[in-house]
């Protein structure tokens, strides 16, 4: 379907790569074609289906962007109130979708809807949806804190019609799908989180050495050195488990649990570094003429986006089987 048959471990090393781009929108644009709206399709979708709407997606001829999260569900999926009725041959979308990346521009849209009265786990499937239908109105371009280069919308549907033959997969099975999508696109948020880690820390090294504050270098107290010196070391255990879990993955089996820990851990840890490297260039930091300054917003999203940190740790008790009750 013109991409080039290698395995996810090459996704992961384009995400890295792509952290060299001194900005967080770019790549999570990026990031939304190849690990986020697409996966399913390419698993799960009919040949007709992936002709349709994944050959133009990886030829970049066409934008594509992810429907999940409403006003009220974001991270808690089960919780979506967007319907999809059948009628005939065709679905009549109703609802409402938030916080879409790349939903201005889209030309269709992987969305999850509610397709029967079921149990929240099984009444839900993912249709591929053309944006230029009538009944679809991209309600604004949301102002946000950070990651402003890229757009992100308020869409609602009223009436939408869309053919079942644009089901990807099995109906009911929509849930399950968006899960395994899921963690494609926490590994892709954090492969891309670690160049600018490294470079958010060796700039405020540069900027330690030769900036000075009581008669001497700012690098050289010590309490300065030992904390830089400390994150590089958090970033370097991240790539580790970053890496262990694609390898896994790779070889097919469940990382969820793993996932979940490297997207925990990278939310964290992205706050952690540009708030203390932020520190460290004092008065300039507060500027936005450094780009610490820019990861510092951009970066917040890590730990919301995709999954909250508190959703993540839902995750690794259930896999570790310490929930109450449990």
């Amino acid at each position: 379907y013109g991409g080039m048959g290698l395995d996810f471990s090459y996704s992961i090393a384009v995400a890295e790569e792509l952290g060299n781009i001194h900005c967080g929108g770019i790549p999570m644009a990026i990031g939304v074609q190849a690990g986020m709206a697409t996966p399913a399709l390419t698993r799960f979708g009919s040949h007709e289906l992936k002709k349709q709407f994944l050959v133009p997606t990886i030829a970049g001829d066409f934008v594509a962007c992810l429907g999940i999260s409403e006003a009220g569900a974001g991270s808690d999926v089960a919780n979506i109130k967007t319907t999809a009725v059948r009628k005939g041959d065709e679905y009549v979308i109703n609802g409402g979708k938030m916080w879409i990346t790349s939903g201005t521009q889209a030309d269709w849209m992987c969305l999850l809807a509610n397709t029967s009265e079921g149990p929240p786990h099984r009444n839900k499937s993912l249709i591929c949806l053309p944006m230029n239908l009538p009944g679809i109105h991209v309600a604004r371009k949301i102002d946000k804190l950070g990651m402003r280069s890229s757009d992100t919308a308020q869409i609602f549907f009223e009436d939408v019609r869309v053919p079942c033959k644009n089901l990807i997969g099995e109906e009911g099975k929509g849930f399950t799908y968006q899960m395994l999508q899921f963690q494609e696109e926490r590994l892709w948020g954090v492969a891309t989180a670690l160049t600018p880690l490294e470079t958010i820390i060796q700039e405020t090294i540069d900027y330690t050495r030769q900036r000075e504050v009581f008669g001497q270098p700012v690098l050289h107290n010590q309490t300065v050195h030992f904390r830089l010196a400390e994150l590089a070391t958090e970033v370097e255990l991240l790539r580790s488990l970053l890496h262990r879990t694609v390898a896994l993955y790779v070889q097919g089996n469940d990382v969820t649990k793993f996932a979940s820990m490297a997207k925990l851990k990278a939310g964290r840890l992205t706050r952690e570094v540009t708030d203390s490297c932020l520190q460290f260039w004092g008065g300039m930091g507060f500027t936005n003429e450094v780009l610490v300054s820019r990861f510092y917003r951009d970066f917040r999203l890590m730990s919301i986006g995709g999954g909250t940190d508190e959703t993540m740790l839902s995750i690794i008790c259930k896999y570790m089987q310490i929930l109450p009750g449990k």
